[in-house]
């Protein structure tokens, strides 16, 4: 091992809420451990989050940058290692040491746990980045609830969309779906789509979303009329579905569905010994609080594999 390499007992790449909650287990459990995430913070997804109404111990409520600087705290309190700005470029996973190569060095550890997260696909419209997280979102089943009684729209042509605005008809006002897709049909969802009163569904594109501080309106041009038409709403909600993040880990060997979403087992454990995966990049329950109990099953699982390698020596 060269002198730029670190050598740890658990490595995790992603410094999400399933890593993060990773790195608090396994050093918990008295593992060293290091979080390689590739951006400036630790937190993931949960920094883009205004609110998070469902984690378990906070009856309140509790903004996303808050619990993710909470889970990083408590990572570190436990000895963990998190080191942001550490893009991973390479894998070598197939013995029982593992070696992640970032920009900046190579790490080698017994254990790897995946948590790289889902990129979700963009509108690429003007207003939506402006309006994230302040009437733009990606999670209707996270942000549906912020719209009670609120006009919203769902953008999308795929199953995600109609079960994003069927959910969110039994809370919003009005729900109009945009969707590029003529006739749109998913195995007989739209019946159950007609049955809902308060959805009008408009094929075409939309082409910006329009707002002050918060989102005001959505602008959409028509697929049959070729015309342009703007809808009020308060709540717009991107559902073009998620790339699992994890084309490095593919190369590596790990075995994933066609989807790219890394295959794991109810233990969270890889098709290769001693790396395991979780949190999105595993498309489970994409919330928060299951990416955490996934990350803390990995870590629970990555801790036997060490010490297995270890009464090896």
């Amino acid at each position: 091992m060269s002198q730029q390499d670190e050598s740890f007992d658990v490595i995790i790449i992603g410094g999400g809420p399933a890593g993060l909650t990773a790195a608090m287990y396994s050093s918990w459990l008295g593992l060293r451990t290091v979080v390689l995430e590739a951006g400036v913070a630790a937190g993931g997804k949960a920094w883009q989050a205004a609110r998070i109404e469902n984690f378990p111990g906070f009856e309140e409520g509790i903004d996303g940058s808050e619990l993710a600087a909470k889970m990083s705290r408590q990572a570190k309190r436990h000895g963990a290692s998190i080191n942001t700005s550490e893009e991973v470029v390479g894998l070598d996973i197939e013995s029982d040491i593992k070696r992640v190569t970032t920009r900046k060095r190579t790490y080698e550890a017994s254990a790897v746990i995946v948590c790289t997260g889902t990129q979700r696909k963009k509108l690429q419209v003007p207003g939506e980045t402006d309006f994230l997280g302040r009437g733009v979102s990606y999670c209707a089943v996270c942000d549906g609830t912020f719209f009670k009684d609120s006009a919203v729209a769902v953008v999308g042509a795929g199953r995600e969309a109609v079960a994003d605005t069927l959910f969110l008809a039994d809370i919003a006002n009005s729900v109009t779906l945009v969707t590029h897709e003529k006739g749109l049909d998913i195995e007989g969802e739209m019946k159950k789509l007609q049955g809902k009163r308060n959805v009008e569904i408009i094929e075409g594109q939309l082409v910006s979303i329009v707002g002050e501080k918060v989102v005001k309106s959505i602008k959409i041009l028509e697929a049959d009329s070729q015309q342009e038409i703007e809808k009020e709403v308060k709540g717009v909600f991107v559902a073009l579905g998620g790339v699992p993040t994890t084309e490095i880990v593919k190369k590596a060997g790990i075995s994933t569905d066609r989807n790219g979403c890394l295959i794991v087992d109810r233990l969270q454990r890889t098709n290769v010994e001693g790396v395991f995966a979780a949190g999105d990049c595993t498309c489970g329950g994409m919330q928060v609080v299951t990416a955490a109990g996934e990350g803390a099953m990995a870590a629970m699982k990555a801790s036997a594999h060490v010490r297995r390698i270890r009464a090896k020596k």
